[in-house]
């Protein structure tokens, strides 16, 4: 398109009446119909009196015109291309983005561009605050397009994902199995070796490492964190009782670190944490267990690899698709909700922990039934969303109700979300 409009401001130079005649061309034996580029070239050998700079002897009436037009026509083409280098620096807003690593540089995103509702921002974030919220990150695209924090709070203060951190896990597990560390259908006493739990050995036999990824190892949910032996107690075979129990969750990462011959943090930090910029490290609070701590941004980066399916832009960090896909689909047939340690939406049923009930519903009702979760003690949340685009962090206190996974406050704040984003 430049090229055409520069011709129409050089045709205009050259052949407007009779104003612009060629007397004489000597060297270059050029007539009206020569090749514009060498038209352009002649022209520019000109000072402003009409006088040859070279000795082409070609002699232009009125030249001061000449030179006026053609100084409009290469401003002109000169502002085109300006204005063309511009465009190309202007991010595209539906294209995915990923924050560079080593860098506290995040782009943003406004609520306009994305044609969200600004005015319903005010009453998420008050909600927010009133249930001891620290932290809450909406992220469209990988960029940030809402991030607040409580006034004792940054974006660099770290926070516990609780059983969030649990998804932490189930990647760390899908990379060691692709390494060819592990399988999933191996026996965790492979790994633990024998008399790991109270169990004979016909019944501890039963369960596998998949067991302990979907929350199905038939041990007694009720002993909470203890990992020992006799704590580890059977109430039914693997695979037939779902219930949400820590202790053989925790201990996959001692099946890693015993399958990789790597202690499980360093192992966690060298395949995926440090690949993706995150911060953040592994801390007990009773000897038993072993929770997460980050930043809410760090959060975030994590929930952004998963939204692309394990690959950091252009970087896979988790290729196993197989894995993947099962990770956040439903993993057994006795919670439907529930994937490899990942809470799932838009199930026909769904369970929680400390009890046995069946509930006769999607998790979060007000949800995108394609959302999947990280959900933790205290409504600790890194929602994503695939179809929007979405992921969403929320680190905080108590809101008011003591669960260790979803709770009521997801479906009330997810109103709350969809007032701004529809």
């Amino acid at each position: 398109m430049i090229l055409f409009f520069l011709s129409d401001f050089v045709r205009i130079a050259f052949f407007m009446g009779t104003d612009y005649r060629f007397k004489e061309v000597q060297k270059y034996n050029m007539t009206a119909e020569h090749n514009l580029f060498h038209k352009i070239s002649l022209i520019f050998t000109l000072n402003y009196k009409g006088k040859l700079v070279s000795n082409t002897k070609l002699v232009v009436m009125k030249s001061r015109t000449t030179l006026f037009f053609l100084i409009l026509a290469v401003s002109i083409v000169s502002c085109s291309s300006e204005i063309e280098k511009i465009d190309d620096n202007i991010p595209n807003v539906n294209s995915a983005y990923f924050p560079p690593i080593g860098t506290d540089d995040w782009e943003n995103i406004s609520l306009a561009e994305l044609n969200w509702n600004a005015d319903a921002v005010p009453t998420l974030l008050e909600y927010a605050a009133s249930k001891n919220t620290k932290a809450l990150l909406i992220l469209k695209n990988g960029r940030i397009a809402v991030e607040w924090y409580a006034p004792d709070f940054t974006k660099e203060s770290p926070w516990y994902w609780a059983s969030a951190g649990k998804t932490l896990t189930a990647f760390t597990t899908g990379i060691a199995r692709e390494e060819g560390f592990l399988q999933l259908t191996d026996k965790t006493s492979t790994y633990l070796g024998e008399n790991w739990t109270s169990l004979s050995k016909e019944k501890e036999e039963l369960i596998s490492v998949w067991n302990q990824l979907t929350m199905t190892t038939g041990l007694d949910d009720t002993r909470g964190d203890c990992k020992s032996a006799d704590c580890l107690v059977y109430i039914s075979d693997a695979g037939t009782r779902w219930s949400y129990h820590n202790a053989p969750y925790t201990l996959i990462q001692d099946v890693i670190s015993n399958a990789t011959g790597t202690d499980f943090e360093n192992y966690y930090n060298l395949k995926l944490r440090d690949n993706i910029g995150m911060t953040g490290q592994w801390l007990s609070s009773n000897g038993s267990n072993n929770v997460y701590w980050s930043n809410a941004r760090s959060m975030a980066r994590f929930g952004l690899l998963n939204q692309h399916n394990g690959v950091w832009e252009e970087t896979t960090i988790l290729g196993d698709t197989n894995f993947i896909n099962e990770m956040k689909n439903t993993s057994q047939d006795l919670n439907k909700s529930y994937g490899y340690l990942w809470w799932l939406n838009g199930k026909e049923s769904a369970m929680i922990p400390n009890s046995q009930v069946i509930f006769q519903t999607p998790l979060i009702p007000n949800a995108p039934k394609d959302l999947y979760a990280g959900l933790g003690k205290n409504d600790q949340k890194l929602y994503i969303v695939p179809s929007l685009d979405l992921v969403i962090v929320r680190m905080g206190e108590n809101t008011g109700i003591t669960t260790l996974g979803p709770s009521s406050f997801d479906n009330e704040l997810w109103d709350l979300i969809n007032n701004v984003i529809n």
